[in-house]
């Protein structure tokens, strides 16, 4: 079920500190649409347990009538694809079906055992603009810690999308996240062997906290097509690092739709950068067995989108960007990429 629980808070957060700071028309570079009703499908490998509090399901009503009670003012156009955790054959259908109801761009869920031609015929046949493969449709009996993005994005559906400059929308794996040095090798060769691939590194590569962060940039700086996007990502060191390593042209905005509707804020801790979510005592149900989930008694928690939209302005400030390079962050990017 999707429920948006919208409240003064949150309304006082918008107009206070995000109406004008938001450009009119927005792009979200990384949404999800999906029925509960759908098959579940992929392994239990690598993927994070607390989004499952939020929704169990959002359609492109849900998705589009939040925009309005979340942006009012502001036109939002969402790239959609389906749920990570359900049939990637009932979400493409579902997802393209929407899409010419809608008008919105789209890219195919995959699952690693499809092949080249599949990804092809699909792409083709629901009109998507690329992949959006996952890492729990990886083969089962690998474990999680030792999942590599080529295990479920093969080099079959990498010479697919490098033959038709699609976009891949990558949510790279392993606990090491964006530090990691096998993601940052087999990174580094898709930026090489692949040069026609439009390739966004979604949540800044997972890296949450400082930590995360290591000395990836020191690499991926040197890069010169790579995309990011900071998609649920808070954390102010993340995007600041980003920033300063490829500059504005390459990050762009998305949202985790649904879960960007969480009612929390984003601590970590200062040794080990493990992040925790801290949401309002009994919102979610019983949260104990995760450890990424913190109750707290404060009544004025607002929205995860709105926190992440609260980290963009912080580093905006922080390095004096200009309205064109936030704008570029929020809309010309990723408008530049669809369009392209």
């Amino acid at each position: 079920m999707f429920h948006l629980n919208y409240n003064e808070t949150d309304a006082a957060v918008y107009e206070k500190e995000l109406k004008d700071f938001l450009p009119s028309t927005f792009i979200d570079i990384h949404t999800h649409v999906w029925k509960s009703t759908f098959t579940p499908y992929g392994s239990s490998n690598g993927g994070a347990t607390w989004t499952k509090f939020v929704a169990d399901e959002q359609t492109a009503e849900d998705l589009l009538g939040a925009y309005k009670t979340l942006f009012p003012g502001k036109r939002v156009i969402p790239l959609v694809f389906g749920g990570c955790s359900h049939d990637v054959g009932e979400c493409n259908a579902y997802v393209g079906q929407t899409a010419k109801q809608y008008g919105y761009p789209t890219l195919l869920r995959t699952d690693y055992a499809m092949t080249g031609e599949e990804v092809e015929r699909e792409v083709r046949k629901y009109g998507c603009l690329g992949l959006k493969p996952y890492l729990t449709n990886c083969p089962p009996y690998i474990p999680p810690n030792e999942i590599r993005i080529f295990d479920f994005l093969p080099p079959e559906h990498l010479e697919a999308a490098d033959r038709n400059g699609w976009i891949v929308m990558l949510h790279i794996p392993r606990s090491g996240r964006l530090r990691d040095p096998v993601n940052l090798a087999q990174l580094l060769e898709i930026e090489k062997r692949y040069p026609h691939i439009r390739l966004i590194v979604a949540h800044i590569g997972r890296a949450y906290s400082k930590q995360d962060i290591g000395d990836a940039f020191d690499l991926l700086g040197r890069t010169e097509r790579m995309l990011f996007d900071f998609t649920a990502n808070l954390c102010d060191d993340a995007i600041r690092a980003c920033i300063e390593a490829v500059g504005c042209g390459r990050l762009m905005f998305g949202s985790d739709m649904p879960i960007a509707i969480m009612r929390m804020y984003r601590i970590t801790d200062p040794v080990t950068g493990f992040y925790r979510n801290v949401v309002p005592r009994g919102l979610y149900g019983d949260v104990s067995g995760d450890p990424h989930m913190l109750e707290s008694d404060e009544t004025n928690i607002t929205l995860m989108i709105y926190e992440q939209l609260r980290a963009l302005k912080r580093v905006a400030a922080d390095l004096h960007l200009t309205d064109a390079q936030i704008e570029k962050i929020l809309y010309t990017n990723a408008k530049e990429l669809l369009e392209s």
